[in-house]
């Protein structure tokens, strides 16, 4: 079970991508998570990796590849694997449908979480995050049980400091023109699978779900 997950910023996907590797037991693939352990483990890669974030610059294409094409060939991506993050744009799509066609696989699906505009600025402007662990909150959604607090390591929750309305508009507008592309490549391929990302996140997780469990 091979999976891409998209969606905008704010749509849910992380959420969507941490219950989906739980229950079908397969490996969570990020591009952040593989950069920041590049950079935490000081390699060459995470030094350039380092150089372009520091600027506020996307990590080029010839990395991004070279990186994911790495990870997917670690023994846990033998029975499956999600990918999220990637691809970004047609030119990585291409790229991933290379990487897979040389191990004799292919992606299995692609889900897109569809969620209105409105109710993503709702989810953004509502979203507190804690800067030791990681872990997500929502004012509204998805508190955490004492406020202002991490469930998890009960450090202070933070709004990150680009949780901003006019900043969540460019973000949605520059994503949206990068992943057109996409959703043709791979509706064109018969495996995309828009789902909608309006409601609750059990909700959502079906949805999802109930597409990978006639597979199986």
């Amino acid at each position: 079970m091979r999976i891409i997950l998209l969606g905008t910023p704010g749509g849910g996907k992380g959420t969507q991508a941490k219950l989906i590797c739980e229950h079908f037991d397969i490996p969570h693939i990020s591009t952040g998570d593989i950069f920041r352990g590049k950079i935490k483990e000081g390699t060459p890669e995470g030094k350039e990796i380092s150089e372009y974030t520091g600027k506020g610059q996307l990590v080029p294409d010839r990395l991004t590849i070279a990186l994911v094409e790495e990870r997917l060939k670690k023994d846990d991506c033998k029975k499956g694997f999600l990918l999220d993050g990637f691809p970004r744009d047609e030119k990585q799509a291409q790229a991933l449908d290379v990487i897979m066609n040389n191990k004799h696989e292919q992606i299995n699906f692609v889900f897109l979480i569809d969620v209105p505009k409105e109710i993503i600025i709702d989810r953004i402007l509502g979203r507190r995050v804690c800067p030791k662990c990681g872990e997500s909150y929502h004012v509204k959604y998805n508190p955490p049980k004492e406020s202002g607090s991490c469930d998890v390591c009960g450090t202070s929750l933070i709004h990150r400091a680009d949780d901003q309305e006019d900043i969540i508009l460019d973000r949605l507008a520059i994503y949206n023109r990068s992943t057109e592309p996409i959703l043709k490549f791979y509706e064109e391929k018969g495996i995309l699978h828009k789902i909608k990302g309006d409601g609750r996140i059990p909700e959502i997780f079906a949805q999802i779900s109930g597409v990978l469990s006639k597979t199986q």
